[in-house]
């Protein structure tokens, strides 16, 4: 095992990746498999050369791999284990805005 600190450096930077909402619709986009870049940017609306920045970033850090196929380059995931990250910090996140949302219509209520 690396050293503590390089693991929390190299931890940090895999979080730093996840946490850009273009990079996020490009996981969910990427969650039933394999698609094209034509594919991602019809399901994100990402415009192309934004959409090859962050698909560039995204294989830089390890999440995402491509294949050529012709004119066509196919991004998959890596490890279906970073969409399991992604979605348990959306089902945290979906869990605190119930939580807000019933103090809210809690506090309303009382009035």
């Amino acid at each position: 095992m690396t050293d503590s600190s390089d693991f929390y450096c190299l931890h940090s930077e895999m979080c730093k990746t996840l946490a850009n909402e273009k990079r996020q619709r490009i996981l969910d986009a990427l969650r039933d498999g394999e698609l094209t870049v034509s594919d991602i940017q019809a399901r994100t609306g990402i415009a192309q050369a934004t959409l090859s920045q962050h698909l560039g970033i995204m294989r830089s850090k390890g999440m995402l791999i491509s294949r050529r196929d012709g004119a066509h380059v196919h991004y998959f995931l890596s490890n279906a284990k970073i969409l399991q990250a992604f979605d348990l910090i959306s089902e945290v996140l979906a869990e605190q805005m119930d939580v807000r949302k019933e103090a809210i219509d809690s506090a309303l209520g009382e009035r």
